[in-house]
Parts: structure tokens; C-alpha cells; sequence
């Protein structure tokens, strides 16, 4: 009974935030444009970027909670979905520059013309198109995710040993990334945006529009990872994270359940990349560092993995920590950084969100117990039918 009211009241509390994301995708854009800059009111033009960046974040880590938090795969290659994505929209933004790059190229982006390349290769036909670009976003990290789960799901490769080979499949691509026969601009990967659907990338209604994009897309993942945990699908993945073994005893097809919420988890990635690149302007083989993979992991386990919620606000939290602290002591960040996760598994091994969960059930079954306990209290005694009154000694 108490599980079954907390559990609707964590589905309050996801719509409430998922709630609160949408008013910020109203408030944060008007609050920018239509208020004087002088007022208490303004958002900054340099804010809103910076917060969509976070918005992006909060959404990679909402797609790694759906597999650690609900499912028990630890993936250290996130960030790889996270990065193709990206590159799938650097791809089209490139394409958008045409003549107004530094060789006037209608063509060539400036890297292509500055190493020799003669022709667009093969594989960035069709990302001249919005509707190409979108489907590449959702369709190459889905990919990806699928064959790689494909084979390790099916030769049981589970613990440890997964998450080391999801940090290998990152690094590799970011060894491959770096190459300039590649075709992705090398080190410096691909930069200096002009336009997006036609409209100035640096135009504040832009940032405006795009921040508005990131929230929107955010509320909208949260209430579908919710629905996809509170179903009863959810359940059996929740089963698959606790007892493996005996999920698979009862005749669940393990394998086929980890690799679509796996593949789901990556195309949410993509999705944020995808929102990423236009706000920060740039997509470099940097993003497939797996560092970055390990960042997601913390933000996770600060906000408390398997609560949807904690891992937003994990992210929000840590990376607007991390603005104000590499601006002061940025050699110190990643000892920092480091003693945050550390912190986390000694002291919250639950998380923020976790522990405050854990808090309202143990107070609500407190509560119960002292109201059991108060009723057996004031409750009369049966009255015995047929006994007689004890009489007094003579």
C-alpha cells in the first residue's frame, strides 16, 4: 500500500517537473528577449546557451539512467552517442555555410578545400537537408547501439567487463575521429555555423528558439522514460538490474529486453548531442573522450540513478558547479570532481533525489506504524459474554 502511494506520487512529481522544464522553455526565451536589459528580469544573451547547454546534459544523463538506473548496465560510451549525434548536426549546419566559408566553396566545407579533398564524400550526401540530418541523429547512435548490444547482450557479457568494452568502442572512435582522411574535420572538427533552418545561428531569437527546443525535448524524454518504467515492461527491466538470473529463469528473453532500452538510450543521446553543437557552436573528436562518458556516470550518481528526476538535476547541478569553479580554480576541477564522486558513494550512495526518497517512505512507514500502534492503543476491550462478576471475599 505505502509502495503503491509512492510510486503515484513519484509520477506527481515527474509531471510536476516535467512541468517546470516547460515553463522554463517559456519564461527563459521571454525573459531574454521582451525584458529591458537592465532589468532584474533579463536573461543574459550569453546565459541562454549556456543553459541549454545544461539542458542538454540533463538529457545524455536521463538516457544513461534508463540503462544503469533501471536495467544495471553500467555504459562508459554514452558519450559516443552523445558525439555522433553531434556530428550528424555539425554535418547539415556545415553543409548550410556554402559560399560564405573562407574558400567560398559552394560545395567543400573550408577543411575539405584545405586538405585537397576534390568531392563531397558519399557519406555526407543528404545532410544538406534538415529532415536527412534529423533522421541520421536518431538512426546512426541507434545503430551503433544496436549491433554492439547485439553481441554483447547475446554472449553475456554483463559487469565490469561491459563497461570496460563501451569505454573501448568510445575511444576507438575517437582515435578515428581525430584522422583527417576521415572526412570530419580532423582535431578541429567542425566549426563556424552560420545558419539553422535558414535562420542566423548567432541571432538571439535563435538561442532563444533553440533553448526553447532543448526544454521542450527534455520534458517530453522525461515523461516518456517515465512511462517506460512504470510499465510493465519497466518492471521485468527493473527484475534484469536485481536478479538476472531469475528474470531469465522465468522465460524473459534478457537479451532482446537490455538491447532496446539500450538502443533507445543511445538515440536519446544522439538527440542531445544533436541540441548540443548549435548552442556551443563547434563538434570535435573531443566529445567521444572517454572522460566525458565518466562525467555523465557522476552526474547520475549525484542526482541518484533510478529516480529519472535526480539525474536532471545531477547534471544541472554539477556542470553550473563546474562553471563557477573552473572560472576560479580550473586546474583543481578534476580533484574536485573526483571528491564529489567519492563523497557521493560514502555519504549518498542514493543520490540527492534517492535519499530524499528514501527519507519520505521511511517517515510515511514511521507514521503508519505510530498510527497502527495509537489505534490498538484507545481501542476498547472485547467484553466477555457470560462471565460472572468476581465477587468480594466474605
Amino acid at each position: 500500500m505505502i509502495t503503491d502511494f509512492l510510486l503515484s506520487r513519484h509520477e506527481k512529481k515527474t509531471l510536476i517537473v516535467a512541468a517546470l522544464i516547460l515553463a522554463a522553455a517559456i519564461l527563459v526565451p521571454l525573459a531574454n528577449l521582451l525584458t529591458p536589459v537592465g532589468s532584474i528580469l533579463h536573461v543574459p544573451d550569453h546565459l541562454v546557451p549556456l543553459m541549454g547547454k545544461y539542458l542538454c546534459y540533463a538529457l545524455l544523463a536521463l538516457a544513461l539512467d534508463l540503462v544503469w538506473g533501471y536495467c544495471g548496465i553500467l555504459s562508459l560510451g554514452h558519450g559516443a552517442f552523445f558525439a555522433l549525434g553531434g556530428y550528424a548536426m555539425g554535418m547539415y549546419l556545415m553543409r548550410q555555410i556554402g559560399a560564405r566559408g573562407v574558400y567560398a566553396n559552394p560545395l567543400l566545407p573550408d577543411f575539405m578545400v584545405f586538405l585537397n579533398w576534390k568531392e563531397l564524400p558519399w557519406y555526407w550526401t543528404g545532410f544538406d537537408q534538415f529532415w536527412f540530418a534529423a533522421l541520421m541523429v536518431l538512426l546512426v547512435p541507434g545503430l551503433l547501439a544496436f549491433v554492439f548490444g547485439w553481441f554483447a547482450f547475446r554472449s553475456r557479457v554483463t559487469g565490469v567487463y561491459l563497461s570496460i568494452i563501451t569505454q573501448a568502442m568510445t575511444y576507438a572512435l575517437l582515435l578515428a575521429f581525430f584522422r583527417n582522411e576521415m572526412g570530419f574535420g580532423g582535431n578541429n572538427g567542425l566549426t563556424d555555423f552560420k545558419d539553422i533552418l535558414g535562420a542566423n545561428i548567432q541571432a538571439p531569437e535563435t538561442r532563444a528558439a533553440l533553448f526553447a527546443s532543448t526544454a521542450l525535448m527534455l520534458a517530453l524524454a522525461l515523461i516518456f522514460a517515465s512511462a517506460v518504467v512504470r510499465s510493465k515492461y519497466g518492471k521485468v527491466l527493473i527484475g534484469v538490474r536485481d536478479a538476472e538470473s531469475r528474470t531469465r529463469f522465468l522465460g524473459y528473453r534478457v537479451e532482446n529486453m537490455k538491447l532496446f532500452i539500450f538502443t533507445v538510450s543511445a538515440m536519446m543521446a544522439g538527440i542531445a548531442g544533436a541540441l548540443y553543437v548549435p548552442q556551443v557552436g563547434i563538434i570535435n573528436p573531443g566529445e567521444f573522450a572517454p572522460a566525458n562518458s565518466i562525467e555523465v556516470v557522476i552526474w547520475t550518481a549525484v542526482g541518484g540513478r533510478g529516480t529519472l528526476i535526480g539525474p536532471i538535476i545531477g547534471a544541472i547541478l554539477v556542470n553550473f558547479g563546474k562553471s563557477i569553479f573552473t572560472a576560479a580554480f580550473p586546474e583543481f576541477w578534476l580533484f574536485a570532481l573526483g571528491a564529489l564522486f567519492i563523497a557521493t558513494t560514502l555519504f549518498l550512495p542514493k543520490g540527492i533525489v534517492g535519499t530524499v526518497m528514501q527519507g519520505a517512505k521511511n517517515r510515511a512507514e514511521r507514521q503508519k506504524a505510530v498510527a497502527a500502534e495509537k489505534g490498538r492503543a484507545v481501542s476498547p476491550a472485547p467484553a466477555t459474554v457470560g462471565t460472572p462478576e468476581p465477587q468480594a471475599a466474605e
